[in-house]
């Protein structure tokens, strides 16, 4: 069963959505909400369809119905705000650089957290490195009841933090902390997703602060650089040395929280600078 677990903190009238990762939970996006928060933010971290239940759920969704649930969302936070930044992590970071794509005069801005293109970091196993190819295998229906389960570090270096993390992942919480695997078809939903999104990084003519672990143990640093080369956007690239792939929560989420106030700070200033002079 699905549980309810995003969160709305409200603030003035610049507003960030915030995206979870593939298999995750909007409780990864919350340290950085409330820090958005902090400074000045309305903040929504939403919910993406089929997630925050079990496998069978996650697998009754695609791409195509993860995004939809992001369109709502911001559809909502529309409403409610005059400037809309959203922020993404891993996979949620895709979903965000496609609605600012497809909606270049609504997005005023995109945090670009961990993108996940391809899986290809220092931690994953040679045979998930071939996960690219699940695409195949989905349409010839081979491995619908497959996963590819999560590995230590678990994406993060701060070790207290992960023993938390993992035990309640491993306990079976999704809601508190994802699923403790991978399913095929959901990951084979994935790299049509980055196919697509990848496909349209020129359309993303929203600012870009582009932030990764510089030794993610998830997704290379390639998947940021991509991202740095293909948006029409202003791009500034944040490299975090003390953090591993969950850079929302790991250890320099303080950093990732100030550097992502003042960018958006920034673009909504001139935003506003911008209508008045106009």
């Amino acid at each position: 069963m699905i549980q309810q677990t995003d969160f709305f903190f409200e603030g003035g009238r610049s507003g960030v959505l915030l995206i979870h990762g593939l298999t995750g939970t909007p409780m990864e996006m919350r340290l950085l909400g409330k820090g958005l928060n902090r400074a000045g933010f309305t903040v929504h971290g939403m919910q993406l369809a089929g997630h925050c239940g079990n496998a069978e759920d996650l697998l009754a969704t695609g791409w195509h119905d993860w995004y939809a649930s992001v369109e709502k969302a911001a559809d909502e936070l529309l409403g409610k705000v005059d400037h809309l930044f959203v922020g993404g992590l891993s996979m949620g970071a895709l979903l965000a650089l496609k609605l600012a794509a497809d909606r270049p005069q609504q997005v005023a801005g995109v945090g670009v957290y961990g993108a996940t293109f391809r899986y290809d970091g220092w931690s994953i196993p040679w045979a998930a490195k071939l996960s690219f190819m699940l695409p195949l295998l989905k349409k010839l229906g081979i491995g619908r009841n497959r996963s590819f389960m999560e590995q230590p570090p678990y994406g993060i270096r701060d070790e207290r933090l992960r023993a938390q993390v993992s035990s309640a992942m491993l306990s079976g919480d999704s809601a508190a902390a994802g699923l403790p695997g991978n399913p095929w078809y959901s990951l084979a939903e994935m790299y049509g997703l980055a196919a697509e999104v990848r496909s349209q990084l020129p359309q993303v003519i929203a600012p870009c602060l582009v932030a990764h672990a510089s030794e993610d143990d998830v997704a290379s640093l390639k998947n940021a650089e991509l991202v740095m080369r293909e948006v029409s956007a202003p791009a500034e690239l944040l490299l975090l040395k003390d953090s591993y792939h969950m850079i929302t929560i790991d250890k320099e989420r303080r950093t990732l929280i100030d550097r992502s106030a003042a960018f958006f700070d920034d673009i909504a200033a001139s935003n506003s600078t911008q209508r008045v002079a106009a």
